[in-house]
Protein backbone atom coordinates (compact mmCIF):
# COMPACT_ATOMS: atom_id res chain seq x y z
CA UNK A 1 0.00 0.00 0.00
CA UNK A 2 1.14 3.35 -1.16
CA UNK A 3 0.77 5.84 1.69
CA UNK A 4 2.06 8.65 -0.57
CA UNK A 5 -1.00 8.50 -2.45
CA UNK A 6 -3.31 8.36 0.56
CA UNK A 7 -5.12 11.69 -0.31
CA UNK A 8 -9.00 12.98 1.57
CA UNK A 9 -10.04 14.59 -1.87
CA UNK A 10 -11.83 17.91 -2.12
CA UNK A 11 -14.66 16.42 -4.45
CA UNK A 12 -15.88 13.89 -6.80
CA UNK A 13 -17.17 13.94 -10.15
CA UNK A 14 -20.04 11.96 -11.20
CA UNK A 15 -20.05 10.52 -14.48
CA UNK A 16 -23.76 9.89 -14.02
CA UNK A 17 -25.27 8.72 -17.32
CA UNK A 18 -22.59 10.29 -19.68
CA UNK A 19 -22.49 6.69 -20.92
CA UNK A 20 -25.59 7.52 -22.96
CA UNK A 21 -24.81 10.81 -24.61
CA UNK A 22 -27.78 10.56 -27.03
CA UNK A 23 -30.12 9.90 -24.08
CA UNK A 24 -29.18 13.08 -22.11
CA UNK A 25 -32.62 14.94 -22.81
CA UNK A 26 -34.54 12.24 -22.77
CA UNK A 27 -33.54 11.20 -19.69
CA UNK A 28 -33.52 14.77 -18.03
CA UNK A 29 -37.36 15.30 -19.41
CA UNK A 30 -38.28 11.93 -18.30
CA UNK A 31 -36.25 12.05 -14.60
CA UNK A 32 -37.85 15.52 -13.99
CA UNK A 33 -41.57 14.44 -15.19
CA UNK A 34 -41.26 11.45 -12.63
CA UNK A 35 -39.65 14.13 -10.05
CA UNK A 36 -42.69 16.53 -10.19
CA UNK A 37 -45.15 14.12 -9.81
CA UNK A 38 -43.76 12.03 -7.08
CA UNK A 39 -43.36 15.69 -5.26
CA UNK A 40 -46.68 16.83 -6.18
CA UNK A 41 -48.50 13.39 -5.36
CA UNK A 42 -46.54 13.21 -2.03
CA UNK A 43 -47.70 16.51 -0.75
CA UNK A 44 -51.15 16.07 -1.90
CA UNK A 45 -51.00 13.00 0.27
CA UNK A 46 -49.43 14.53 3.30
CA UNK A 47 -52.03 18.03 3.08
CA UNK A 48 -54.97 16.32 2.65
CA UNK A 49 -54.38 14.12 5.78
CA UNK A 50 -53.75 16.94 7.49
CA UNK A 51 -56.96 18.87 6.58
CA UNK A 52 -59.05 16.05 6.75
CA UNK A 53 -60.17 15.12 9.81
CA UNK A 54 -61.97 11.67 8.80
CA UNK A 55 -57.47 10.66 7.71
CA UNK A 56 -56.57 10.88 11.66
CA UNK A 57 -55.84 7.70 11.77
CA UNK A 58 -53.23 5.19 12.40
CA UNK A 59 -53.18 4.13 8.87
CA UNK A 60 -52.99 7.75 7.42
CA UNK A 61 -50.30 8.66 9.98
CA UNK A 62 -48.06 5.73 8.59
CA UNK A 63 -48.52 6.67 4.93
CA UNK A 64 -48.23 10.62 5.76
CA UNK A 65 -44.72 9.61 7.07
CA UNK A 66 -44.58 7.25 4.03
CA UNK A 67 -45.52 10.27 1.91
CA UNK A 68 -42.88 12.43 4.13
CA UNK A 69 -39.79 9.99 3.95
CA UNK A 70 -40.33 9.51 0.08
CA UNK A 71 -40.31 13.26 -0.21
CA UNK A 72 -36.90 13.69 1.90
CA UNK A 73 -35.55 11.19 0.11
CA UNK A 74 -36.18 11.93 -3.38
CA UNK A 75 -34.73 15.86 -2.92
CA UNK A 76 -31.46 13.73 -1.82
CA UNK A 77 -31.15 12.37 -4.81
CA UNK A 78 -32.80 13.44 -7.57
CA UNK A 79 -32.45 17.03 -7.92
CA UNK A 80 -28.35 16.43 -7.84
CA UNK A 81 -28.88 13.54 -10.91
CA UNK A 82 -31.00 16.36 -12.75
CA UNK A 83 -27.98 18.53 -12.62
CA UNK A 84 -25.86 16.09 -13.37
CA UNK A 85 -27.62 15.32 -16.70
CA UNK A 86 -26.21 19.23 -17.32
CA UNK A 87 -23.10 19.47 -18.96
CA UNK A 88 -20.15 21.26 -16.52
CA UNK A 89 -22.41 20.20 -13.22
CA UNK A 90 -21.30 16.55 -12.35
CA UNK A 91 -19.14 17.88 -9.75
CA UNK A 92 -19.79 17.51 -5.84
CA UNK A 93 -17.92 18.41 -2.77
CA UNK A 94 -16.67 15.88 -0.51
CA UNK A 95 -19.19 17.04 2.45
CA UNK A 96 -21.87 17.14 -0.02
CA UNK A 97 -21.29 13.50 -1.01
CA UNK A 98 -20.88 12.03 2.44
CA UNK A 99 -24.29 14.51 3.49
CA UNK A 100 -26.07 13.26 0.47
CA UNK A 101 -25.04 8.98 1.56
CA UNK A 102 -26.49 10.43 4.76
CA UNK A 103 -29.79 11.30 3.90
CA UNK A 104 -29.93 8.35 1.12
CA UNK A 105 -29.60 5.84 3.29
CA UNK A 106 -31.53 7.41 6.06
CA UNK A 107 -34.72 8.21 4.12
CA UNK A 108 -34.44 5.25 2.09
CA UNK A 109 -34.53 3.03 5.33
CA UNK A 110 -36.70 4.93 7.50
CA UNK A 111 -40.45 4.10 5.72
CA UNK A 112 -43.06 3.08 7.38
CA UNK A 113 -43.91 0.26 5.40
CA UNK A 114 -43.74 -2.04 7.97
CA UNK A 115 -45.50 0.06 11.09
CA UNK A 116 -48.16 -0.17 8.05
CA UNK A 117 -48.00 -3.47 7.85
CA UNK A 118 -48.67 -4.37 11.81
CA UNK A 119 -51.29 -1.91 11.83
CA UNK A 120 -53.39 -3.72 9.29
CA UNK A 121 -52.71 -7.27 11.20
CA UNK A 122 -53.99 -5.66 14.63
CA UNK A 123 -56.98 -4.05 12.71
CA UNK A 124 -57.81 -7.38 10.71
CA UNK A 125 -56.67 -9.97 13.36
CA UNK A 126 -57.33 -8.41 16.35
CA UNK A 127 -60.19 -5.69 15.72
CA UNK A 128 -61.63 -5.75 18.95
CA UNK A 129 -58.34 -4.95 20.30
CA UNK A 130 -57.39 -2.39 17.89
CA UNK A 131 -58.36 0.66 19.65
CA UNK A 132 -55.78 -0.23 22.89
CA UNK A 133 -53.12 -1.85 20.94
CA UNK A 134 -52.81 1.06 18.46
CA UNK A 135 -53.16 4.31 20.10
CA UNK A 136 -51.62 7.72 19.35
CA UNK A 137 -48.93 7.49 21.38
CA UNK A 138 -47.91 3.45 19.99
CA UNK A 139 -48.50 4.97 17.01
CA UNK A 140 -46.00 8.17 17.18
CA UNK A 141 -42.94 5.63 18.61
CA UNK A 142 -43.40 3.31 16.05
CA UNK A 143 -42.95 6.08 13.45
CA UNK A 144 -40.21 7.45 15.45
CA UNK A 145 -38.49 3.94 16.06
CA UNK A 146 -38.46 3.87 12.29
CA UNK A 147 -37.12 6.87 11.82
CA UNK A 148 -34.37 6.41 13.82
CA UNK A 149 -33.24 3.19 12.62
CA UNK A 150 -32.61 4.76 9.37
CA UNK A 151 -31.19 7.63 10.65
CA UNK A 152 -28.66 5.01 12.37
CA UNK A 153 -28.24 3.12 9.80
CA UNK A 154 -27.31 6.11 7.30
CA UNK A 155 -24.59 7.51 10.25
CA UNK A 156 -23.02 4.12 10.24
CA UNK A 157 -22.78 3.51 6.40
CA UNK A 158 -21.75 7.39 5.63
CA UNK A 159 -19.00 6.88 9.12
CA UNK A 160 -17.52 3.23 7.64
CA UNK A 161 -16.85 4.37 3.98
CA UNK A 162 -15.73 7.61 4.70
CA UNK A 163 -13.07 6.97 7.38
CA UNK A 164 -11.11 5.19 3.99
CA UNK A 165 -8.25 6.85 2.20
CA UNK A 166 -9.25 7.96 -1.10
CA UNK A 167 -6.30 7.49 -3.49
CA UNK A 168 -7.82 6.92 -7.25
CA UNK A 169 -9.29 8.46 -9.47
CA UNK A 170 -12.23 10.77 -7.96
CA UNK A 171 -14.67 10.46 -10.81
CA UNK A 172 -17.61 8.23 -9.66
CA UNK A 173 -19.22 6.04 -12.25
CA UNK A 174 -22.90 6.90 -10.73
CA UNK A 175 -25.21 9.69 -10.32
CA UNK A 176 -25.30 10.04 -7.01
CA UNK A 177 -23.06 9.28 -4.13
CA UNK A 178 -22.87 5.13 -4.06
CA UNK A 179 -21.48 2.92 -1.78
CA UNK A 180 -20.22 0.42 -4.78
CA UNK A 181 -18.56 3.46 -6.69
CA UNK A 182 -17.11 5.01 -4.32
CA UNK A 183 -15.34 1.86 -2.47
CA UNK A 184 -13.71 1.27 -6.10
CA UNK A 185 -11.89 4.55 -5.63
CA UNK A 186 -10.96 3.52 -2.30
CA UNK A 187 -7.08 2.63 -1.22
CA UNK A 188 -7.44 0.06 1.39
CA UNK A 189 -10.28 -1.67 3.34
CA UNK A 190 -12.75 -1.18 0.34
CA UNK A 191 -13.81 -5.15 0.36
CA UNK A 192 -14.11 -5.13 4.74
CA UNK A 193 -16.66 -1.96 4.11
CA UNK A 194 -18.41 -3.74 1.44
CA UNK A 195 -19.03 -6.25 3.40
CA UNK A 196 -20.23 -4.43 6.27
CA UNK A 197 -22.49 -2.57 4.58
CA UNK A 198 -23.84 -5.18 2.91
CA UNK A 199 -24.66 -6.97 5.69
CA UNK A 200 -26.25 -3.88 7.52
CA UNK A 201 -28.29 -3.16 4.41
CA UNK A 202 -29.60 -6.62 4.09
CA UNK A 203 -30.22 -7.21 7.81
CA UNK A 204 -32.69 -4.31 8.13
CA UNK A 205 -34.40 -4.76 4.56
CA UNK A 206 -34.84 -8.72 5.30
CA UNK A 207 -35.81 -7.89 8.93
CA UNK A 208 -38.05 -5.39 7.86
CA UNK A 209 -39.24 -7.73 4.89
CA UNK A 210 -40.10 -10.93 7.03
CA UNK A 211 -42.02 -8.72 9.68
CA UNK A 212 -44.40 -7.59 6.98
CA UNK A 213 -44.51 -11.13 5.78
CA UNK A 214 -45.05 -12.28 9.02
CA UNK A 215 -48.61 -9.86 9.35
CA UNK A 216 -49.44 -10.81 6.38
CA UNK A 217 -49.52 -14.32 7.01
CA UNK A 218 -51.41 -13.78 9.97
CA UNK A 219 -53.60 -12.06 7.65
CA UNK A 220 -54.17 -14.39 5.46
CA UNK A 221 -54.93 -16.91 7.75
CA UNK A 222 -57.89 -14.64 9.46
CA UNK A 223 -58.97 -13.88 5.69
CA UNK A 224 -59.44 -17.54 4.74
CA UNK A 225 -61.48 -18.09 7.78
CA UNK A 226 -63.86 -15.61 6.80
CA UNK A 227 -67.20 -17.34 5.65
CA UNK A 228 -68.52 -15.22 2.96
CA UNK A 229 -66.81 -14.18 -0.16
CA UNK A 230 -67.52 -10.69 0.11
CA UNK A 231 -66.02 -10.39 3.12
CA UNK A 232 -62.71 -11.66 2.19
CA UNK A 233 -62.52 -9.31 -0.64
CA UNK A 234 -63.74 -6.38 1.33
CA UNK A 235 -60.95 -7.20 3.35
CA UNK A 236 -58.10 -8.55 1.33
CA UNK A 237 -58.92 -4.82 -0.46
CA UNK A 238 -57.94 -2.76 2.40
CA UNK A 239 -54.35 -3.87 2.44
CA UNK A 240 -53.96 -4.17 -1.70
CA UNK A 241 -52.39 -1.01 -1.77
CA UNK A 242 -50.06 -1.46 0.84
CA UNK A 243 -49.05 -4.59 -0.27
CA UNK A 244 -49.02 -3.51 -4.24
CA UNK A 245 -45.87 -0.77 -2.60
CA UNK A 246 -44.58 -3.63 -0.68
CA UNK A 247 -44.01 -5.62 -3.93
CA UNK A 248 -42.74 -2.55 -5.88
CA UNK A 249 -40.54 -1.20 -3.16
CA UNK A 250 -38.60 -4.87 -2.07
CA UNK A 251 -38.62 -5.97 -5.87
CA UNK A 252 -36.57 -2.44 -6.89
CA UNK A 253 -34.52 -3.17 -3.82
CA UNK A 254 -33.53 -6.86 -4.18
CA UNK A 255 -32.75 -6.03 -7.85
CA UNK A 256 -30.38 -3.10 -6.84
CA UNK A 257 -29.07 -4.81 -3.83
CA UNK A 258 -28.24 -8.54 -5.14
CA UNK A 259 -26.59 -7.09 -8.08
CA UNK A 260 -23.93 -8.50 -6.16
CA UNK A 261 -21.18 -8.39 -8.69
CA UNK A 262 -22.21 -9.15 -11.71
CA UNK A 263 -20.53 -7.70 -15.01
CA UNK A 264 -22.57 -4.75 -15.17
CA UNK A 265 -21.13 -1.85 -16.95
CA UNK A 266 -21.09 1.20 -14.68
CA UNK A 267 -24.38 3.06 -17.01
CA UNK A 268 -25.75 0.05 -17.09
CA UNK A 269 -25.39 -0.57 -13.18
CA UNK A 270 -26.96 3.48 -13.02
CA UNK A 271 -29.83 2.58 -15.00
CA UNK A 272 -30.31 -0.64 -12.79
CA UNK A 273 -30.56 1.70 -9.65
CA UNK A 274 -32.65 3.99 -11.17
CA UNK A 275 -35.68 1.34 -10.67
CA UNK A 276 -35.02 1.91 -6.76
CA UNK A 277 -34.48 5.88 -6.27
CA UNK A 278 -36.79 6.96 -8.70
CA UNK A 279 -39.16 5.00 -10.09
CA UNK A 280 -40.27 3.39 -6.35
CA UNK A 281 -40.84 7.01 -4.64
CA UNK A 282 -42.43 7.79 -8.28
CA UNK A 283 -45.22 4.81 -7.77
CA UNK A 284 -46.05 5.05 -4.01
CA UNK A 285 -48.56 7.91 -4.37
CA UNK A 286 -50.13 7.00 -7.17
CA UNK A 287 -50.56 3.74 -6.20
CA UNK A 288 -52.44 4.73 -2.84
CA UNK A 289 -54.00 7.15 -4.16
CA UNK A 290 -55.52 4.99 -6.79
CA UNK A 291 -56.16 2.42 -4.01
CA UNK A 292 -57.57 4.01 -1.27
CA UNK A 293 -61.09 5.29 -1.25
CA UNK A 294 -61.16 7.63 1.71
CA UNK A 295 -58.17 9.34 0.51
CA UNK A 296 -59.48 10.22 -2.55
CA UNK A 297 -63.21 10.77 -1.51
CA UNK A 298 -61.13 13.52 0.66
CA UNK A 299 -59.07 14.88 -2.07
CA UNK A 300 -62.17 15.32 -4.23
CA UNK A 301 -63.75 17.01 -0.91
CA UNK A 302 -60.91 19.40 -0.43
CA UNK A 303 -60.69 20.46 -3.89
CA UNK A 304 -64.44 21.04 -4.44
CA UNK A 305 -64.59 23.05 -1.09
CA UNK A 306 -61.57 24.80 -2.76
CA UNK A 307 -63.57 25.51 -6.12
CA UNK A 308 -66.74 26.59 -4.19
CA UNK A 309 -64.92 28.73 -2.45
CA UNK A 310 -62.67 30.47 -4.95
CA UNK A 311 -65.79 30.76 -7.18
CA UNK A 312 -67.51 32.41 -4.11
CA UNK A 313 -65.20 35.13 -3.49
CA UNK A 314 -64.72 35.56 -7.17
CA UNK A 315 -68.71 36.89 -7.50
CA UNK A 316 -69.53 39.61 -5.95
CA UNK A 317 -72.23 39.76 -2.83
CA UNK A 318 -70.34 36.51 -2.02
CA UNK A 319 -67.80 35.22 0.57
CA UNK A 320 -67.19 32.16 2.62
CA UNK A 321 -64.21 31.64 5.31
CA UNK A 322 -61.08 29.51 3.72
CA UNK A 323 -60.58 28.46 7.54
CA UNK A 324 -64.14 26.65 6.66
CA UNK A 325 -62.24 24.25 4.27
CA UNK A 326 -59.74 23.25 6.70
CA UNK A 327 -61.86 21.91 9.69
Amino acid sequence: MRRDNQTTPRGFVLTGFSHFPELQLALFVLFLFMHVVTLAGNTVIIVVIRVDRGLHTPMYLFLGALSFSELCYTFSITPKMLSGLVPGTRAICFLGCATQMHFSFTFGFMHSLTVMGYDRYVAICHPLRYNTLVTPRVCIQLVVASWLGGGLLGLLVTCAVFQLPFCQSHQIDHFFCHVPPLLQLACAGGEMVATVVNVLCMTALLGCFLLILLSYAFILGRILQMPSAEGRHKTFSTCASHLAVVVVHYGCASVVYLQGKSPHTAGASALVDVSYTVFTPFLSPIIFSLRSKDLKKALWKSLRKSFVVGKANFWPGFSFSYRSVYR
